[in-house]
């Protein structure tokens, strides 16, 4: 029986876990990336101003994670959304809609009784790495 990898990532160029577990795991070439709060990685404390402004930072941060599993927003499979407040749903599409403009992956947004460090928003996704190709099925 083959022998599977798992990666443990871990890079400076995104926020740091704010409890026990890694940024990433790769298994074989899928790639689950933890949930990413609104923080800046430098001060660790979440960036200033609402949901949009953490939507911004979540998803950077979510960015350079994939970059340092060797994958990227082209390769993300499923995101999973959570709010703090649900009806700052239309305000995180508007940002959201900037990172994943085409091929969306599929997606669940929930809201949550709260979150880490009383974030408005965390993201966490599923993606591959290696060569793909995208097609469409209707």
């Amino acid at each position: 029986m083959a022998t599977i990898v798992r990666k443990l990532i871990s890079t400076a160029n995104a926020a740091k876990p704010v409890a026990p577990y890694n940024q990433a795991v790769v298994a074989d070439r899928t790639v689950y990336v933890s949930g990413c709060l609104g923080l800046d990685k430098n001060t660790m404390q979440l960036v200033p101003g609402g949901a949009s402004e953490q939507t911004v930072a979540a998803l950077q941060n979510l960015e350079a994670v994939l970059k340092a599993a060797d994958s990227g927003i082209d390769k993300v499979i499923k995101n999973t959304v959570f709010l703090k407040d649900l009806n700052d749903f239309g305000a995180v599409n508007e940002v959201y809609k900037k990172v994943f403009n085409k091929d969306f992956p599929a997606r669940s947004c929930f809201q949550v009784a709260k979150l880490p460090m009383d974030a408005l928003v965390e993201i966490e996704c599923i993606a591959i790495t290696g060569a793909v190709r995208t097609q469409t099925v209707q």
